[in-house]
């Protein structure tokens, strides 16, 4: 693969709000992508670190309830609708993608290496950024649609709970996945020239 054509694939991953319980590929193809990422995405200190489990239909659906279950007693009454109609968004989806850090290879480097021991949890979260980007895309050149949300801290005891989860995987992120139901929408860009600087050329 050249550049071009990774960052072309960089290029057409989008948010997909409007997901639907399809799937373009076989299930073993999806546990393939996510196991490749985690695999080959590089850590800090080779910390490896980062965790994922990933949800495939009705497990899917049961992750969205949980959410569903959690929020409803601290969402406003007015807000709950809207919030309701979201979350059914993305349980209509195929799957989801949890991403977790490991806090107990964290931990054994910072004791063996105290002068960044401040540093070690957020190296960790860079290292869980970046195998979320790349499953976000694998994802979409394979025909899924996707977004990444944030639920935790709220539901991470019940999500642990559910799916016995060990309790040093802290969890970073949500990635619900299906078959896009419509486009999405469109991308704003700031100014490339404010964001990124050349010297030397």
């Amino acid at each position: 693969m050249s550049s071009a054509q990774y960052l072309d694939a960089l290029k057409t991953r989008r948010t997909y709000y409007n997901i639907t319980p399809k799937s373009p590929i076989p299930d073993a193809r999806i546990e393939e992508i996510v196991q490749q990422v985690v695999l080959h995405t590089p850590s800090s200190f080779n910390s490896q670190s980062s965790r994922a489990v990933v949800l495939l239909k009705k497990e899917h659906e049961k992750l969205w309830d949980i959410v569903a279950e959690v929020l409803k007693p601290v969402v406003p009454e007015g807000g709950w609708p809207a919030t309701e109609k979201k979350l059914q968004g993305f349980k209509s989806g195929y799957g989801t993608v949890l991403f977790f850090e490991d806090q107990e290879p964290i931990r054994r480097l910072q004791e063996a290496f105290p002068l960044y021991q401040e540093s070690f949890p957020g190296w960790s979260e860079h290292t869980s950024g970046m195998i979320q980007l790349s499953t976000w895309t694998a994802l979409e050149l394979e025909g899924f649609g996707a977004s990444l949300q944030h639920y935790n801290p709220l539901i991470d005891q019940k999500v642990k709970t559910a799916w016995n989860i060990p309790s040093t995987w802290n969890l970073i992120a949500e990635m619900p996945f299906g078959v896009p139901g419509a486009p999405a929408g469109d991308k704003a860009f700031s100014p490339i020239e404010e964001r990124v600087k050349v010297y030397g050329k």
